[in-house]
């Protein structure tokens, strides 16, 4: 994780190996949002982390653009990884990191069936 400020859009950098042959500088950047994120963020992220990674992350509590989805894929740019607001909680649910399921039953009264008796 890096500092808030004079973060250089980057919050936070890691490896990621593969089975221990092979590993990858991956740079992430984190956004509060409960919109949209656009192209432009994507490719500033990318200018930050150009040189000093191999792939970028960009998590979101909001959604992407289509251009943002776009610009993440765009050839011959370093890829992004793009996770949104509902695949983080997918995530989230699935390795139970902060979240609790419960399973709720929904009984409805028929009152006109209740009317006839």
């Amino acid at each position: 994780m890096t500092r808030r400020s004079a973060d250089g859009g980057i919050d936070g950098r890691g490896v990621l190996r593969l089975n221990g042959l092979i590993s990858f500088t991956v740079m992430f950047q984190s956004k509060r949002y409960s919109d949209a994120v656009s192209a432009p963020t994507v490719r500033d992220f990318r200018g930050a982390f150009m040189g000093r990674a191999d792939k970028g992350l960009i998590i979101t509590t909001g959604r992407f653009t289509r251009d943002a989805r776009l610009e993440a894929t765009r050839d011959g740019a370093t890829p992004i990884d793009l996770i949104d607001g509902e695949l983080l909680l997918d995530k989230l649910k699935e390795l139970s990191l902060g979240i609790e399921t419960r399973m709720v039953e929904e009984v409805i009264v028929d009152t006109a069936w209740f009317g006839k008796v």
